[in-house]
């Protein structure tokens, strides 16, 4: 169900781009997104001249399969959170088919190989605000109740990651300043009591948070560092 009548987001669409603004549409099911990207693409090809958008949907949870190139074609940013796939996944099917949970149910990793820029999110406080949580998600696509829903769409360790940190910080413009350790940009680090590109899955859900530094300097430090 539309929350907002197509009109009238498409006027907002309008306001936005003729102002600078860059936009987020939050959208789930597969109807929801393809009518975004309608919009999107008519507001784009009206102003060919604004270019470097980086307009998002909010979740893109389920697409049509015929959808899923749109994004990168459009240069639209899927915003996606990891854990939604392992907590709906149990009963996704049962809502919308298993041919469509299939072809379009959290499709990371075909949004991504069709060259599209995949963010993640937890989506606290409708999730853990835990992002260990959401990575383990990402790589494992592991469920509540011990299946993995689809597992050729889950990311690698090195995609997960990314997806977590440089794409969050390019869906903000601010991929020269965040997102990598890198000489040059801010001192945003967070040290984890394990290596999680490299420990088996199940381990994943037992890292935690060491150290948090900004700017260079400690905000958050864990006593277990000491163990």
């Amino acid at each position: 169900l539309n929350t907002v009548p197509i009109n009238q987001f498409k006027e907002t669409a309008k306001i936005a781009i003729d102002h600078g603004f860059q936009l987020c549409t939050h959208a789930i099911g597969d109807r929801a997104n393809r009518e975004v990207l309608n919009v999107y693409e008519e507001i784009f090809n009206n102003h060919p001249h604004k270019t470097g958008l980086r307009w998002r949907i909010e979740h893109a949870q389920h697409l049509n399969p015929q959808d899923i190139p749109r994004f990168a074609e459009l240069g639209v940013i899927a915003s996606m959170q990891g854990i939604h796939c392992t907590s709906d996944g149990p009963w996704v099917p049962k809502r919308i088919g298993g041919q469509r949970a299939e072809e379009g149910a959290y499709v990371w990793k075909k949004l991504q190989d069709s060259g599209a820029v995949v963010s993640n999110g937890t989506d606290a406080p409708v999730e853990d605000v835990d992002p260990i949580a959401n990575f383990y998600a990402l790589v494992t696509r592991k469920t509540k109740d011990g299946n993995v829903f689809h597992p050729d769409q889950l990311l690698s360790r090195k995609e997960a990651l990314k997806s977590s940190t440089l794409n969050c910080a390019y869906a903000a413009f601010e991929e020269d300043i965040k997102g990598s350790i890198t000489v040059g940009k801010l001192a945003d680090i967070v040290v984890l009591s394990q290596d999680i590109l490299t420990i088996p899955d199940e381990q994943i859900r037992q890292t935690h948070v060491l150290y948090t530094i900004l700017g260079g300097k400690i905000k958050y430090e864990n006593d277990e560092k000491a163990k």
